[in-house]
């Protein structure tokens, strides 16, 4: 079974500093129906504007992931009143941070000129109170492109951030007629996000920012065109 998110049934705020939409209940977006799936809780897509940003804020008992699709986000964060890490994220890098025990943390768009435009993902953890820890890597176009680039796992296979959840999450960048295909074990379910420009999933068409959630399905087949997808494959 697949089930698709609209683009336009997301929560969506303008904040003139910031254009956000939400796939999922985030801050004052509330949606009972909802409120993410599976291990999967938050995808928020954002623009920010020149030098604007997100201040220091907390976080705990999360896994969280953010991929830059244009732009540079300038990362900061502290443990225990601390700065531990302090990085700029471009595209194609994939940044982690399991805030665990509790981490906090600032983001600003680099720079004072253009925006930065991304997507930040949530995903609970297999267990609370974890160690805060950090990891950033890029993963270059050519890896993602007609196929499936797996980018964070619950075991670092194939130079993959590790997560601390049984899910695994894939990049890829499929030209028109290119297509990419992820068995499904069974038991497992799936969620595609749809970054940029059209795509379809087992036949199904997705418009850019839709999401589908997938369930009961034995495999993923997508074909895209001009498309950037995430392909999350979860417990």
């Amino acid at each position: 079974m697949i089930t698709i998110r609209k683009s336009t049934d997301r929560g969506h705020f303008d904040f003139g500093w910031l254009d956000t939409h939400h796939t999922f209940s985030f801050g004052d977006y509330q949606d009972p129906k909802n409120m993410g799936f599976r291990s999967l809780r938050v995808i928020n897509e954002d623009i920010v504007a020149p030098g604007q940003g997100f201040g220091r804020h907390p976080h705990q008992d999360m896994e969280i992931i953010t991929y830059v699709l244009s732009g540079s986000l300038a990362h900061q964060d502290w443990v225990n009143g601390k700065p531990t890490h302090a990085e700029t994220l471009t595209p194609g890098e994939v940044q982690h941070m399991t805030a665990g025990t509790g981490v906090e943390h600032a983001e600003f768009n680099a720079s004072k000129s253009e925006p930065v435009h991304l997507l930040q993902i949530w995903i609970k953890p297999a267990q609370r109170g974890l160690a805060p820890a950090y990891d950033q890597k890029r993963f270059p176009e050519n890896g993602r492109r007609g196929q499936l680039r797996l980018v964070a796992s619950p075991d670092g296979a194939d130079g993959s951030i590790k997560i601390n959840q049984d899910a695994r999450l894939y990049a890829t960048l499929l030209d028109k007629g290119e297509g990419a295909e992820l068995p499904l074990a069974a038991g497992r379910h799936a969620w595609i996000q749809l970054i940029r420009g059209s795509a379809s999933i087992n036949g199904q068409k997705l418009s850019q920012g839709d999401g589908a959630a997938v369930s009961g399905e034995e495999h993923l087949a997508l074909e895209g065109d001009g498309a950037e997808a995430l392909v999350f494959d979860l417990a």
